[in-house]
């Protein structure tokens, strides 16, 4: 079976603007800033190189550098992306994929190394050494302009636009309205250099779109996959250590009811009334595994009352903070509800918890975010099988991110952000 992406022509003959001059203001702002902001970067690396072996505080440094490093290059793009109103992908800090302090070290060596960071940096240089020129070509029109009037004052010569030696004052009209066509040429030319550069640096090709689509899109598809298959495992284990030994006993209990039933009418009456029982315990058993499975509250009320349902139904207290504008897709809220569910009963069963908060909020850049937190023991891990495991291929497979904190004897938090469109 092929699969197939097909670009809607309309979106593929748009081409950015050329918008020369802003894109001329934006050089000659990059120009002013690019030297105080490079001199800083420097200074920092500096200063990290530095102190590298005094107790470990260059280290500090270096760290901060990084993000610095990112805070440029995201400007970077997004300035790209404004300028020439082209939908970019804005930068991105590398997510963690491990939690505590060795799942952020690799986060960050992996920040460290990303091509799309350096690739705006990079971008982010060229701008800055074109800023440059353009404030001395700006400089120069503002001169050859003051100069084409030269012969209105007294003077005898004149420096010309470009420096060099003194003009006879005869000659400055003619020096400065050249002076002017080239400033302006020059300054033209390098407005469409930057966005030649921009769009090739910045701009990332449509067969590298859809690479990274298609890379998203393999890996949701393989957290869908492995999803299924732990909800599938835990239906199973449910059924089989849960409902079926109870059906069992109530067969075997109604059995020998039936035995009794004319030697004996009071024991089997007993009898009866145990596999009665029975009975209903499995129906209430099989209702909580069916609510596991599906809630219908979520589709028929939303996030909010069936956080509020489960809450109720916790077996220790829970704290929900629940403000939401509106509602996201029954696949973001079905991932961030059963994250939240498996959260609460992992903290009743595991990490002997004595309460909980939940807080759900709908962030900028419609995304769904839940963050449950316990006072338990800690030590939680990601095992392959698992419930967080189930939590995380969940939410990976609806495009969202997942993130564990329980150092050991606790808190555990946990956070997960789901886009709404999902």
């Amino acid at each position: 079976m092929t699969t197939q992406t097909a670009t809607p022509p309309q979106a593929a003959a748009v081409k950015p603007p050329l918008r020369i001059p802003l894109t001329i203001l934006h050089l000659a702002g990059v120009g002013v800033i690019g030297g105080i902001i490079n001199a800083t970067l420097i200074g920092i690396l500096g200063t990290g190189l530095g102190l590298l072996f005094a107790f470990g505080i260059g280290v500090v440094f270096l760290v901060g550098l990084v993000y610095a490093l990112f805070g440029v290059g995201w400007f970077e793009v997004a300035r790209v992306s404004a300028l020439y109103r082209t939908p970019i992908a804005p930068l991105r800090l590398r997510p963690r994929e491990r939690p505590g302090f060795g799942g952020w070290l690799r986060a960050l060596g992996r920040q460290t190394i990303d091509g799309r960071m350096w690739r705006a940096l990079a971008n982010f240089a060229i701008a800055v050494v074109l800023g440059f020129i353009v404030l001395r070509l700006a400089a120069a029109f503002a001169w050859s302009v003051v100069i084409s009037f030269a012969p209105l004052t007294s003077a005898e010569s004149v420096v010309g636009p470009f420096g060099g030696g003194a003009l006879l004052v005869a000659w400055a009209p003619l020096v400065g309205i050249l002076g002017i066509a080239a400033s302006v040429a020059g300054m033209i030319g390098l407005a469409l250099l930057h966005r030649t550069l921009s769009l090739a640096i910045v701009v990332r090709s449509r067969e590298a779109e859809l690479t990274e689509q298609v890379r998203t899109t393999t890996a949701q598809r393989e957290g869908a996959v492995r999803a299924a298959d732990v909800e599938r495992t835990r239906i199973e284990r449910d059924l089989h250590d849960g409902v079926q030994p109870r059906l069992v006993s109530v067969g075997m209990t109604l059995g020998l009811a039936q035995q009794k039933i004319e030697t004996d009418p009071d024991a089997a009456k007993e009898l009866i009334a145990e596999a009665h029982t029975s009975t209903k315990a499995a129906i209430t058993e099989l209702r909580q595994l069916a609510r596991g499975i599906h809630a219908s509250v979520l589709d028929d009320r939303g996030l909010d009352a069936a956080l509020s349902a489960l809450a109720g139904r916790s077996h220790i207290p829970v704290s929900l903070d629940v403000r939401m504008d509106g509602r996201c897709s029954r696949e973001a809220e079905a991932a961030v509800y059963f994250s939240i569910a498996e959260s609460l009963t992992n903290a009743a069963k595991h990490s002997r918890a004595s309460e909980a908060r939940v807080t759900v909020r709908i962030r900028e850049g419609n995304t769904l975010w839940a963050r449950v937190e316990d006072n338990g023991m800690g030590g939680a891990q990601v095992q392959p099988g698992g419930g967080l495991d189930g939590i995380a291929n969940r939410v990976l497979a609806a495009g969202g991110t997942f993130r564990l904190e329980s150092p050991q004897g606790g808190p555990t938090s946990l956070e997960v952000n789901v886009p709404c469109a999902s």
